[in-house]
C-alpha cells in the first residue's frame, strides 16, 4: 500500500484515513504537517483514552493499546516516535510480534485504530516490507528552494505581510533550509513587519539566526579576501555563542573539502552538484562554491586542509590549544 506524497495529500484532503502510516525521513516540518492533519481529520482526542503516545520505552504495550477499548470513542489514535523498530539491530520483541500481528488483524487495526509512526531511520527489510503492504510509507525528503519558497510566501500571505522573491531567497541562504527552522524564522520577520508591512532585508540582517554553513560561508570570504580580523571576529563571535570547537574545526574542514571537490570538478569539467553530492535543496550554493574556490589555488587548499586535520591530531592529544590553533589557521591564511 506505499504510496507518494500527492496520494497522501488527496487522501488528507478527501480527510480518508488509513490503518497504518509511517514517517521517515530529513524534514521533520513535513512530519509534524502530516500529522497534524490525521489529528484534525480525527477529531476529538482524549490522552490516554482514544489518543496514545508510544516511543522505545514503552512500545511493548502496541498491541495492548490497540486491543484496549477506546472507550465512547470510535477509533483510536497511536502515534510512535522513534520506536526502532525499522531498525536492522532492534532488539525489541515486539518486532517480530507486531510483524505477525499486522499480518493477521489487519482487518481489526483499520476498523479501530490510525497508527502513525515517525521514524528517524527505516531500514527496508522484513519488518519494513511487512507493513509497506498494509500500510501508507512515506519518506519526506528535503524540500527544494522553489518548494520552501512559495510555502514561506505563503505564510506571509496569511498574514497580510510582503516579501520579495530576492529576500526570501536570502532567508533561505543565511538561515539554511531546514523547513522549521526557517518556520521559526518567518514568523519572527513577519510580527516584526506587521500586517500589511514587507520584509526588508535588513529586519532579516537584523533578526534572524545563521545557520552555521552561512557562517563558514562568511568566514571564507574574509580568508579569501586576506581580512584577518574581520574572520577572526567570525571565529570569536561562534565561539561566544558557545558553539563547540570541535564542530567548527569539523564543519570548516568540510567546506574546504567542497572547495577542493569543487577545484577538480571543473578542472575535469564534471557536474558540479555531483561532484559536491549535494542535495535538491542545496543546488543554489554550486555558486558560491565555485566563487570561494577561486579565492585559492587548489595547492592553498590542500594546505589548509592538512593544517587543519594537524590541528586536530595535536588538540585530541594534548599539544596544541584547540582555540589558539584555529586562530592560528585563519592567521597564517590570511
Amino acid at each position: 500500500m506505499s504510496t507518494n506524497i500527492m496520494d497522501l495529500e488527496n487522501d488528507l484532503k478527501n480527510q480518508n484515513l488509513h490503518g497504518i502510516y509511517v514517517f521517515y525521513g530529513e524534514e521533520k516540518y513535513l512530519q509534524q504537517e502530516y500529522l497534524k492533519k490525521i489529528k484534525k481529520i480525527f477529531g476529538e482526542l482524549s490522552l490516554g483514552i482514544n489518543y496514545i503516545l508510544l516511543g522505545e520505552n514503552n512500545i511493548d504495550t502496541l498491541i495492548d493499546d490497540i486491543e484496549t477499548p477506546a472507550f465512547g470513542y470510535p477509533k483510536k489514535l497511536i502515534v510512535i516516535r522513534d520506536s526502532n523498530l525499522f531498525k536492522k539491530d532492534c532488539k525489541s520483541p515486539m518486532k517480530d510480534k507486531f510483524k505477525q500481528y499486522v499480518k493477521e488483524n489487519m482487518d481489526l487495526i483499520e476498523e479501530s485504530c490510525v497508527i502513525v509512526f515517525i521514524e528517524e531511520t527505516v531500514h527496508k527489510f522484513d519488518f519494513y516490507k511487512t507493513l509497506e503492504k498494509n500500510s501508507i510509507i512515506i519518506e519526506t525528503k528535503p524540500l527544494k528552494p522553489l518548494e520552501i519558497r512559495n510555502k514561506l510566501k505563503r505564510i506571509c500571505a496569511m498574514y497580510k505581510v510582503k516579501v520579495s522573491d530576492q529576500n526570501i531567497n536570502y532567508l533561505i541562504e543565511i538561515s539554511g533550509t531546514n523547513m522549521q527552522n526557517l518556520i521559526n524564522e518567518i514568523r519572527k520577520l513577519i510580527e516584526f513587519a506587521g500586517e500589511n508591512g514587507e520584509i526588508q532585508k535588513e529586519d532579516i540582517d537584523k533578526l534572524s539566526i545563521k545557520d552555521m554553513q552561512a557562517i563558514i560561508f562568511d568566514l571564507t570570504d574574509y580568508l579569501g579576501s586576506k581580512n584577518t580580523e574581520k574572520a577572526l571576529t567570525v571565529l570569536g563571535n561562534l565561539i561566544y555563542n558557545k558553539e563547540p570547537l570541535q564542530k567548527i574545526i569539523i564543519t570548516l574542514y568540510n567546506h574546504f573539502k567542497k572547495l577542493y571537490l569543487t577545484k577538480l570538478a571543473l578542472e575535469e569539467r564534471r557536474d558540479l552538484v555531483e561532484a559536491l553530492s549535494l542535495k535538491p535543496n542545496q543546488v543554489f550554493l554550486t555558486s558560491k562554491y565555485k566563487r570561494q574556490a577561486e579565492y585559492f589555488k587548489t595547492n592553498e587548499i590542500e594546505e589548509i586542509l592538512k593544517e587543519l586535520i594537524d590541528l586536530d591530531y595535536k588538540s585530541k592529544n594534548g599539544m596544541m590549544d584547540l582555540d589558539i590553533g584555529l586562530k592560528s589557521v585563519i592567521c597564517k591564511n590570511c
